[in-house]
């Protein structure tokens, strides 16, 4: 029998190839990176945010105008870059507004009609911007003539004066004798109007009332959910409550002296978001007042009520402040200041903390924004004293309160 001879399968010799191994040459010396403070640097975790401190007004001005000044720098350098190169368009530092033309400002009685005032630039009355007509004031208004002095006077180019926002006390008081123009039936610029501006600063009033910012309270806070504010106790009140407390002696000074007899009534329920109108007799009275009032009150209260988006505060602080309405109605305060008693009178800081409470709530918790907060609470401050000015007259106490 033959023997059977196994074969075992040996696996195939390695076929060699042409490989091509490559290899990165490179002179430059590594250099270990370095990390930097900052950041994206190793460390301790940030500090939480801090509520900012109040800064000083001089300050945060002085900082205004260097931002004013870096704008004005570069309008002048894109300028100087468009225009054709030559040695009288090459970049200059300086600022190409032109300086102002007149060199003193003074106030004196209006050579026309003896009743009123006007602030002359080296003897040429201040007109308005839009139809060019001398701005007189009357002359039981010595306050805010002064005032518009002050304003022209702070002025370093011709081109502020073309500003509203550089001159507010000349805007406000050209703004009432349009008014008062309006009524009397001729209207800014010659055009006929009866009665038109007036019509509209009530319609706006109107819409104010029924949304104000004084009768719109937060709701109460619900048991099943925690307080907004981290570090707030049982014992402090709540917003609604602030609210409440502000509201209610303005309330008070309001139906018992300007609007007597009426019911003011909160413009939101605590679960709604839809206001409540007020009553059609509170409606109906305060129209009649809002349009019996002189021009240069309705111009006041039309820019309080811009400023504090309130109705309300805004009447009470011209029915405090102003000369020419209601006569008797701050005779025991005047009174009371004549024999040197203190008295509490409602006045800029009275009416900007009434409009911004809910402001300052939130701010109080999380802190200021820088240039914003603090810059919108120093406009609605000087927006509010410019209406002081506007309706006050040569008695009544102005340099006190105010």
């Amino acid at each position: 029998m033959r023997a059977r001879t196994i074969h075992r399968l040996q696996p195939p010799p390695p076929r060699l190839t042409n490989i091509t191994f490559l290899r990165t040459l490179t002179t430059t010396v590594p250099i270990s990176a370095t990390p930097l403070p900052g950041v994206a640097s190793p460390g301790p975790p940030p500090k939480p945010p801090q509520i900012s401190p109040k800064s000083d007004a001089n300050e945060r001005l002085a900082r205004a105008r260097r931002k004013v000044e870096l704008l004005e720098l570069g309008k002048s350098l894109r300028a100087a870059e468009k225009a054709p190169a030559s040695p009288s368009t090459q970049p200059s530092t300086r600022r190409t507004l032109p300086k102002r033309f007149w060199k003193s400002v003074t106030v004196g009685p209006s050579s026309s009609d003896g009743h009123y005032l006007e602030v002359r630039l080296d003897g040429r009355p201040v007109r308005t911007t839009k139809d060019r007509r001398i701005l007189r004031i009357p002359r039981s208004k010595p306050h805010l003539a002064t005032g518009v002095a002050l304003e022209w006077e702070s002025l370093e180019s011709t081109q502020q004066a073309l500003k509203g926002a550089y001159i507010p006390l000349t805007d406000l008081t050209s703004r009432a004798l349009d008014i008062e123009e309006d009524d009397a039936g001729q209207g800014p610029g010659g055009q006929s109007g009866r009665g038109q501006l007036r019509e509209r600063v009530v319609e706006m009033f109107m819409s104010y009332l029924s949304t104000d910012t004084l009768l719109c309270w937060a709701p109460s806070p619900s048991p099943l959910t925690p307080e907004s504010q981290p570090t707030s106790s049982t014992d402090d009140p709540t917003l609604r409550e602030i609210q409440i407390a502000t509201a209610t002696p303005i309330i008070s000074y309001l139906t018992t002296h300007i609007w007597p007899g009426i019911e003011l009534n909160p413009v939101l329920e605590e679960n709604s978001i839809s206001p409540i109108p007020q009553p059609e007799m509170t409606q109906n009275v305060i129209r009649g007042w809002v349009t019996g009032l002189p021009a240069f009150e309705l111009a006041g209260l039309e820019r309080a009520v811009l400023a504090g988006k309130s109705a309300c505060v805004a009447a009470r602080l011209v029915g405090e402040w102003s000369a020419g309405l209601n006569d008797g109605l701050n005779n025991g305060t005047e009174e009371k200041e004549s024999q040197g008693q203190d008295t509490e009178r409602f006045g800029i800081e009275e009416a900007a903390k009434a409009c911004s409470l809910e402001v300052s709530w939130q701010t109080g918790m999380w802190g200021e924004v820088e240039d914003t907060h603090d810059v919108d609470k120093e406009d609605m401050r000087r927006q509010l004293g410019s209406v002081i000015l506007l309706v006050g007259g040569a008695g009544g106490g102005l340099g006190r309160g105010s």
